[in-house]
């Protein structure tokens, strides 16, 4: 299956040391060579860059480890087909609007038979994934018709919906709108959390070392959301079956949102 990764964090920073290890895994330290895909927030802007070639090979991936870019919320993607051509445009993230607002998504599983009736949004590729997508937005938009809800019930429809496509299958994946990220676990997710005081970080797919007290700040705070840990070194904390989980400022939120249910928007 494919491989994910985020970023969350309380000031713009760039996520050149994860990609570096995280795109070897696409064709040269791992299998998922079938295309590859990045998203990174900028304002209300999204910069993204998608490559059907292998990540460890693709001279857009060498970019993309060259030039540091700075943002807030970053998803990437590393793919194996399971479902759907080789092909541009079943490369992860996808992107939609809704309120107003960007959407990325990525995802990794399988939801083998799954093909929700198409309504506002429809995919454009063939990927379970985009169709999944697709039905979260719908499931959002139909629920909250004047606008972006506050998370509470935001979060609380995005459960219900997350809980009814677990049914057909796995289903692992990364939203954000550049405002919220959300993380969602069905077979495997873990994160780490950067802060003061920082230390080394050694990559397990690379021979690289960065010491992030000489790039920091004490109060920066930094969340990396991804399918295995990236480094050999430090301490990372694995995602429960079926949790989903909200960062905000570089920090993992554990709401009791059950209760809000969708029929008080």
């Amino acid at each position: 299956m494919c491989q994910l990764l985020g970023m969350n964090c309380n000031v713009p920073t760039d996520i050149c040391f994860s990609f570096e290890g995280f795109s070897a895994r696409g064709g040269k330290t791992d299998e998922h060579s079938d295309g590859w895909g990045i998203a990174f927030f900028e304002g209300v802007g999204c910069r993204i860059f998608l490559d059907e070639t292998s990540s460890s090979i693709s001279p857009v991936a060498d970019l993309v480890k060259r030039y540091p870019i700075k943002s807030t919320h970053v998803i990437a993607h590393i793919r194996k087909a399971t479902i759907g051509a080789v092909a541009l445009e079943n490369c992860h993230p996808f992107q939609r609007e809704l309120w107003g607002r960007y959407w990325i998504f990525a995802h990794n599983g399988d939801l083998p038979n799954f093909y929700p009736k198409a309504q506002f949004y429809s995919p454009v590729g063939q990927t379970d994934s985009e169709r999944a997508f697709c039905l979260i937005l719908n499931t959002l938009r139909q629920a909250f018709p004047d606008g972006k809800p506050p998370l509470e019930k935001l979060y609380s429809v995005l459960q219900e919906i997350t809980n009814e496509i677990v049914c057909k299958g796995i289903f692992n994946y990364l939203l954000s709108d550049g405002e919220h990220f959300f993380a969602h676990c069905s077979t495997k997710l873990c994160y780490i959390v950067r802060q003061a005081p920082f230390a080394a970080a050694h990559l397990i797919d690379a021979d690289i070392t960065v010491d992030f007290q000489e790039l920091t700040t004490p109060s920066d705070r930094v969340a990396i959301i991804t399918t295995a840990p990236l480094t050999d070194n430090e301490v990372w904390t694995e995602f429960q079956p079926g949790e989903l989980l909200v960062f905000r400022d570089g920090l993992p939120l554990k709401p009791q949102f059950s209760s809000v249910s969708s029929q008080d928007s």
